[in-house]
């Protein structure tokens, strides 16, 4: 038999019955610990590839008060992530969004769903894969001293040579098979959290007297920000700062325990994080402050790569080692973060929402190759596309990133509230974890969402760059949107059994 001819037997669209969401689809079982699952799910935020392209765009909107900003974000993540975890305690499903938002609210919505999934992860991986080439030229440059080396990230074709290169090591890695996934992601995600937290120390402890701010409490009080629009933005970025704990519940048809494990590990993940952002927020803060000038988190020139200014004057000759640590968070992140855009294809393929092929898995290594080369492609065209259009890309992106999550999260949301309607009040748990706190979550980033998706439409919003007035952050996210919009009639046309209910009915009582 093939290494395809399993997967096709399963494939529901050659089947006239109702296909069983927990039906084996020929993914790997059992191969992801609550552990790993965690790790995964740090890795796919890459905590130090986040905060290097964040805190800058962050800072420009809300100033000192990045702490809050950062305590706001999680709150909706939280919310969220418990509306998860109900969602998959009684379907886990490598689909997500996709697969939960149709059984809600019916295929047309399900599908809208699973592009959004989609589509952020595919802006997130060109970011990554950005982030990487810059850090990849800066650390051959300090490793052999010749400062021409840093420069090279500058050049338009060497840059995107160089980043289709690193697109292309993730895909090939991600479709060796989760479990050499998983052996990679433990050593990377160990040694960017040391190097991350090693910065924050020598943050708070070397600080000269000309850049020294003094701590203050304030800066956790998100009241303090002067205008809901500067809230509102950057709150968007502050939620594209924690994006990624989901992967723990994509994967939960290959994990331990697959209806409690996932669920579990995507609140540790979360409340972890927080954690780690709050203390490094601060420590950045006290070192550099938010002037326009010199170091400053102010200044325009820093903002798209903050640890890149900061890290030789915070950690002296020991600077190769953040360089070193980007490169681990944006290489790890790229495997993981591979892995929802893939089982999102897959899940869709599978219930034929889009064509059959992205159903097909390789017996050999247990993985969706097609859809991960696919995505692979998807991100490369992205980059080049974005790369092309605007010199603050990696801004540019970070916020219509921020509007994609909000999107689709709040959809997820709402589709758990619909989806366990008939259940909110059998409990006092189930009315508060799968009603209010979802619910909560969902209008939360929904206000989120239009407010940025209104002041983006400013030629001067985010790093200023636009196209006909229209500022570049509006057009990137409407345009994926309507691209949505239209591959997803595309897909009614040739696919009448999921857009029917036949491959993936909803629940009418749960």
């Amino acid at each position: 038999m093939t290494d395809y001819a399993q997967a096709e037997s399963r494939s529901p669209l050659a089947e006239s019955s109702v296909v069983s969401p927990n039906s084996s689809k020929g993914l790997a079982r059992g191969k992801v610990t609550l552990l790993g699952c965690v790790v995964l799910g740090i890795s796919t935020i890459a905590p130090v590839y986040t905060l290097t392209g964040a805190l800058g765009p962050t800072v420009r909107e809300v100033g000192v008060y990045l702490p809050a900003v950062f305590i706001v974000g999680f709150l909706p993540m939280l919310l969220v992530a418990l509306g998860y975890r109900e969602l998959n305690a009684v379907e886990p499903d490598s689909g997500t969004s996709f697969t939960w938002s149709a059984r809600a609210f019916g295929p047309t919505i399900g599908w809208i769903g699973g592009w959004g999934l989609v589509s952020a992860t595919t802006i997130v991986l060109s970011n990554l894969a950005g982030v990487a080439v810059d850090f990849f030229y800066l650390f051959l440059s300090q490793l052999t001293g010749n400062e021409a080396l840093a420069a090279l990230s500058q050049n338009l074709l060497v840059n995107v040579l160089t980043c289709c290169v690193f697109i292309g090591l993730a895909v090939w890695i991600c479709c060796r098979g989760i479990g050499m996934t998983m052996g990679v992601q433990y050593v990377l995600v160990t040694l960017q959290l040391l190097v991350l937290i090693g910065f924050s120390i020598a943050a708070f402890m070397n600080t000269p007297a000309s850049a020294r701010v003094a701590f203050d409490w304030s800066w956790f009080n998100p009241f303090n920000i002067e205008s809901f629009s500067a809230f509102a933005a950057g709150l968007s970025l502050s939620i594209f700062i924690f994006w990624g704990w989901d992967v723990c519940l994509t994967v939960s048809e290959e994990s331990v325990g697959s209806d409690k494990v996932p669920g579990r590990a995507a609140t540790i993940t979360v409340l972890l994080i927080l954690a780690l952002y709050l203390v490094t927020a601060a420590a950045t803060l006290r070192f550099a402050g938010t002037g326009d000038a010199g170091l400053g988190l102010g200044n325009p020139e820093i903002q798209e790569n903050v640890f890149a200014h900061l890290a030789t004057p915070v950690m002296g000759s020991l600077a190769i080692l953040m360089s070193i640590a980007v490169l681990a968070s944006t290489a790890a992140s790229l495997q993981s973060t591979f892995i929802s855009p893939a089982r999102t294809l897959f899940a869709m393929g599978y219930y034929g929402a889009v064509p059959g092929r992205f159903a097909k898995v390789s017996t050999r290594s247990q993985t969706p190759r097609y859809a991960t080369i696919c995505a692979g492609l998807a991100t490369a065209a992205f980059y080049v596309a974005m790369r092309t259009l605007s010199e603050n890309v990696l801004a540019d992106t970070i916020t219509a990133l921020g509007m994609m999550i909000c999107f689709y999260y709040a959809l997820t949301a709402f589709a758990c509230v619909w989806y366990f309607r008939h259940s909110l009040t059998d409990s006092l748990r189930h009315a508060l974890l799968r009603g209010v706190c979802p619910l909560v979550g969902g209008v939360l980033l929904s206000v989120i969402f239009w407010q940025t998706a209104i002041d983006s439409m400013s030629p001067d919003f985010g790093s200023g760059s636009h196209v006909g007035g229209l500022g570049l952050v509006f057009i990137v996210a409407v345009t994926i949107l309507l691209l949505g919009l239209v591959l997803m009639l595309i897909a009614r046309w040739n696919s009448s059994t999921y857009f029917t209910g036949k491959t993936l009915p909803a629940h009418k009582r749960r």
